[in-house]
């Protein structure tokens, strides 16, 4: 047994001494921390180069057109030959249509899955409807947006037929639909952080189990489901591809939901593919797009932040 016992202690104090031997190993060790920091740093310094050239870009179509007009006109009309105007309104008229819609789409329907999935379904079904779920969000943008103009428009024509084949109702549902993932996982891993322990006690003092979710576990994981929310919308106000095919590329400052829009993302897309030359007015427009874009995921961003920390519960 001694003998066994030594050859063991001989055994781990040459594998240490191998170790602290090892030349390969101890130059790793030393240069990860550097690798790992230089990655962060490449990080940060990129995202200061994409908003140093939005402000750069925008500074510049701010020399030719007036922030007044830009911010506060109702008529986006840079193409027009004689009189351009670039009021920003009815694009940001159109890009919030298609959010609200999709808003009102995938807040029911993403919370109520979340829901059943944490409070009534059973390990195997959420380990199978779950995943299930998220595949939606591996979807391409661009199929989602054949689907909204192929099938989606010529359905809601059955019911509407007013609806025009480019409209705000149709990429606004399927917008709906693909952030429809983001919410419900999210939501649910809040859920499902919440202890037992309260449900528990709500059972004991006789509550049933839809008062349970509603009534407990839905409060407590309010901040985790409010982020969610809000970082779907975020999502939904910088989708590009769904919009383009299926919103059309005429901006109105209205409330119509039914016909032909233009979001601010389409915009951006219709232009960089060759509708503008470099240098002229209407290249600088699309920075100046993609800087109130860029504003106003920001703010999202934040609100999400700040709702996270301000109305976390620690258990």
């Amino acid at each position: 047994m001694v003998s066994q016992k030594e050859n063991k202690t001989s055994s781990v104090q040459q594998l240490i001494a191998n170790s602290r031997n090892n030349k390969t190993k101890k130059i790793v060790e030393k240069a990860m921390p550097t690798l790992l920091f230089s990655a962060a740093i490449l990080s940060i310094l990129t995202t200061f180069g994409i908003v140093f050239t939005l402000i750069f870009e925008t500074f510049e179509f701010f020399k030719r057109v007036s922030i007044t007009d830009f911010l506060f006109g109702t008529q986006w009309l840079p193409f027009s030959g004689n009189e351009p105007l670039f009021g920003i309104l009815p694009l940001i008229a159109g890009t919030l249509k298609v959010t609200l819609i999709a808003i009102v789409v995938a807040v029911p329907f993403g919370i109520g899955s979340a829901i059943y999935l944490s409070e009534y379904a059973s390990e195997k079904t959420r380990r199978t409807v779950k995943p299930i779920l998220e595949v939606l969000a591996g979807v391409p943008t661009i199929v989602y947006g054949f689907f909204a103009l192929t099938f989606v428009t010529p359905l809601l024509q059955g019911i509407l037929p007013e609806l025009k084949l480019f409209n705000a109702l149709s990429p606004g549902i399927v917008v709906g639909i693909m952030i429809l993932p983001m919410i419900t996982s999210l939501s649910e891993d809040a859920m499902s952080s919440v202890p037992n322990s309260m449900r528990e006690g709500a059972l004991a003092l006789g509550a049933t189990k839809f008062e349970v979710a509603i009534k407990v576990v839905l409060p407590a994981a309010l901040s985790g489901i409010v982020a969610s929310v809000v970082l779907a919308i975020s999502r939904a106000i910088g989708e590009t591809m769904i919009v383009s095919l299926a919103g059309g590329s005429t901006p109105k400052f209205d409330l119509n939901v039914t016909d032909s829009i233009q979001t601010m993302t389409a915009y951006i897309v219709q232009v960089s593919t060759g509708d503008a030359g470099y240098g002229t007015t209407i290249y600088y427009s699309i920075y100046s797009v993609g800087f109130t874009l860029f504003i106003f995921t920001l703010v999202m961003n934040l609100l999400a932040h700040y709702i996270s920390k301000r109305f976390r519960e620690v258990y």
